[in-house]
């Protein structure tokens, strides 16, 4: 573990390495905080959403904002710290925020330690202009507020190689189809088949970190070919799931040394 505290900034900052499964319980801060996991994949959970962050995707929690965090694979994880009336970033609603590769290196170099102050702070202060420039990602996983609809979440959830139609969980959640739908479009914005959909994706990103291949991980979320599987995956993420899953176990970009040249 490092933690730097550049000179005049406030802003902590560390790094830190977990095991797989590991847990952080329910806390919160009272400065904004980023996370970022250079290697692995990391479930945030807020009282309102869940969300991943990996090597592409960086989590952003406002300021007083309760959350708990699991990691997924060997990970290492940056945070950083923002004081509430300096945040880069919108300081209302926890997101997942787009990592390019720039700002990959800028998190990674940042939290090395033992930076000399004056250092870290020239590279905090070029990450606090990307994170400005950075893009706000949509994928998160609602939290059901209605204990019917968190019934039928949970029942899909329970086996999502199995498809459930609406009326199959309608009629085991004690409601109506058409009750259970207007559930879906009141608290999550979304049809169920759309909910659906975020919802393998969510679960095939955990899966892709622990090591299972493209293959294993569609099947396991329902995706009747490998195929289909990355296709919705990288219109959803943004990127393929073997590439996402290099990324995650830290193999993304690794390559065999060069022999040296026969004489």
């Amino acid at each position: 573990m490092s933690e730097n505290s550049p000179s005049g900034t406030r802003q902590a900052i560390t790094r830190n390495d977990h095991v797989a499964g590991e847990t952080i319980g329910r806390h919160r801060h009272p400065f904004h905080q980023l996370m970022y996991v250079s290697t692995g994949v990391l479930a945030v959970r807020t009282e309102a959403a869940s969300w991943v962050a990996s090597s592409a995707r960086a989590m952003w929690t406002p300021a007083d904002t309760w959350h708990e965090h699991r990691v997924y694979g060997i990970s290492r994880v940056h945070t950083y710290g923002f004081p509430p009336d300096d945040a880069p970033l919108p300081a209302s609603t926890p997101m997942v925020v787009s990592v390019d590769p720039l700002l990959r290196e800028l998190l990674i170099a940042g939290s090395e330690p033992g930076l000399a102050p004056p250092e870290a702070g020239r590279l905090l202060a070029v990450v606090h202009d990307r994170l400005r420039r950075s893009h706000v990602q949509p994928l998160n996983l609602p939290t059901p507020q209605d204990p019917r609809l968190a019934r039928a979440c949970s029942l899909v959830a329970e086996n999502l190689a199995r498809p459930r139609t609406v009326r199959w969980l309608a009629r085991r959640s004690g409601v109506s189809e058409r009750t259970l739908s207007r559930l879906f479009r009141n608290e999550f914005g979304m049809t169920y088949p759309q909910w659906r959909t975020v919802t393998r994706v969510f679960h095939a990103m955990i899966l892709l970190a622990e090591g299972l291949s493209v293959t294993e991980s569609g099947r396991s979320c329902g995706w009747a070919t490998t195929s289909a599987f990355i296709d919705t995956f990288t219109r959803t993420v943004g990127q393929t799931p073997g590439g996402y899953r290099a990324a995650a176990r830290g193999t993304a970009g690794r390559q065999r040394a060069p022999e040296p040249p026969s004489h």
